[in-house]
């Protein structure tokens, strides 16, 4: 499945869109740790939580529960929300 990934990560995979595996949003997660180490770090906390300032979609639905299922066709979106002051 193709995954969007925001411009502040893109230091670990040199580009927008990469291609991932998993039926779950955790088995793409885990797939994209595989092949660009780090990075999962970034969006999942030492709970196990999909981080404050991320935000994953999938078919225009943000996802809450990383054991929501992935079907053929889908894309991930991560988003990282911007903060500031």
């Amino acid at each position: 499945m193709r995954v969007l990934i925001p411009s502040a990560l893109r230091s670990y995979t040199g580009t927008d869109w990469v291609h991932a595996t998993g039926d779950t949003v955790a088995a793409v997660l885990v797939d994209l740790e595989r092949q660009y180490p780090g990075i999962r770090f970034r969006m999942i906390d030492e709970q196990g939580r999909i981080r404050r300032h991320i935000r994953l979609f999938r078919r225009q639905q943000m996802v809450f529960d990383l054991a929501a299922r992935l079907e053929d066709g889908d894309e991930l979106l991560i988003v990282q929300a911007l903060s500031g002051g």
